[in-house]
């Protein structure tokens, strides 16, 4: 299965006045740039290319045919049209990172592993804190289906300074063993965004402040040219976030029943405090829910049983608490 790649000249709504941020990255600066504001990129795929990540530059192009011009362009452009460079989640032309199925050279009928990385500078963080940025696939489809499966996760070394990289082949992971977020793991074809998604994940599990290294591993099995998986997809607005308060505030202020939840979850305001948005998030850091103001029933009926997370952002704060859905 033959893939062609176009070939042209290639911060968190969450944070507010509430919570203070410890680091954020936009991707706004040339590749260049990356190295000298502290990332490490590293292809560690089976026939590893020299393709790393990098920021896109894309120049608008005349369309010959009816067809997509353009990676990350939401709308397919007819004979004649201009397609102008694709935007970032902030819709800011060229402000992204994205990586794809080159990153192997192999040509094997049965595909590679490709696990290409981008590893950011340190950021010291606590529990409670709340890590997020925004993805999605690279070619547009109508139907939301992708032609050929992505996978991209979010790994945290605990080690900061001392971390061991990956080195050695798509298997190792140096001391980024800790799995954050996954995203479309199963690799399917409609599970991986095809418009910008924030994914999130709040830290847990540290003894205090912790100086960590985070790292984005675009990692396909049975990828590259001819292999039945991995394509081209973008990152963007990459953020660190520290709430003021989260689960304290939530418990001075609204109410969650019943808990654990089947059908309908029922939201308290006994303050009255006024409420921008309400969200779920599952364990990966997925957004399940969203709804903006207040509300005091969400349907929670479709959602898979298991463990989420409630934050209710206000201009007075933010509360998170954990909820289960039976």
């Amino acid at each position: 299965m033959k893939k062609l790649l176009l070939s042209f000249s290639l911060v968190l709504a969450f944070a507010s006045a509430q919570a203070q941020n410890l680091y954020s990255y936009n991707f706004d600066n040339p590749t260049a740039s990356l190295p000298t504001d502290g990332w490490v990129r590293t292809n560690q795929s089976t026939s590893a290319s020299t393709t790393l990540w990098t920021v896109a530059s894309y120049a608008a192009v005349t369309v010959s045919a009816t067809v997509q011009a353009l990676p990350f362009q939401n709308q397919a452009y007819t004979t004649g049209q201009t397609c102008p460079p694709p935007n970032g989640q902030d819709a800011t032309p060229n402000k992204f990172a994205l990586v794809n199925f080159t990153s192997t050279s192999s040509t094997a009928a049965t595909g590679a592993t490709i696990s290409n990385w981008l590893i950011s500078p340190i950021v010291t963080v606590d529990n409670g804190d709340v890590i997020s940025f925004y993805t999605r696939l690279g070619k547009f489809s109508a139907t939301g289906t992708a032609s050929f499966p992505d996978n991209l996760q979010l790994r945290m070394s605990t080690n900061g300074a001392f971390t061991t990289d990956p080195a050695g082949g798509p298997t190792n992971v140096g001391d980024y063993t800790e799995v954050l977020v996954d995203v479309n793991p199963a690799l399917d074809l409609t599970s991986y965004p095809t418009s910008w998604e924030q994914f999130t994940y709040i830290v847990t599990g540290l003894t205090g402040p912790t100086d960590v290294k985070l790292a984005f591993r675009y990692f396909v099995t049975d990828g590259g040219s001819n292999g039945n998986n991995s394509d081209i997809i973008g990152l963007d607005t990459f953020s660190v976030d520290r709430p003021l308060s989260t689960d304290s505030f939530f418990k001075g202020n609204f109410a969650a029943t019943p808990n654990p939840a089947n059908d309908v979850l029922n939201i308290t305001n006994h303050s009255n405090i006024a409420v921008n948005a309400i969200q779920i998030t599952d364990m990966n850091g997925r957004v399940v829910k969203e709804v903006k103001g207040m509300t005091s029933q969400i349907n929670v009926s479709e959602l898979n049983a298991g463990v989420y997370f409630l934050k209710v952002s206000t201009d007075q704060g933010t509360g998170t608490t954990k909820i289960i859905k039976k």
